[in-house]
């Protein structure tokens, strides 16, 4: 079926999961890519303080941290750019 045929039936409230095969499905941009940081041992010792606190693992601290930040510096942009496009 043609991707035009499809959002077709499902905009008109047809049932077309018959047309989805689940076990292809990806979500987007999570395809993952190995990278390598030196941390000082400090700075280790105090990820894995926190981490064993928390009860996950380095990497996942890491991750969650490093995405909060992200967001952060992602949102401050867009409001910069809003702020900066009212002047």
């Amino acid at each position: 079926m043609k991707a035009k045929d499809f959002d077709r039936r499902f905009d008109d409230g047809e049932d077309v999961s018959a047309h989805l095969d689940p076990r292809q499905a990806r979500r987007a941009n999570t395809a993952q890519k190995r990278v390598n940081v030196d941390f000082p041992v400090w700075m280790i010792e105090a990820l894995d303080r926190e981490a064993s606190r928390l009860g996950v693992t380095r990497q996942s601290i890491i991750k969650v941290w490093l995405a909060e930040r992200l967001e952060q510096a992602s949102q401050g942009s867009a409001r910069y750019m809003i702020h900066d496009s009212d002047d």
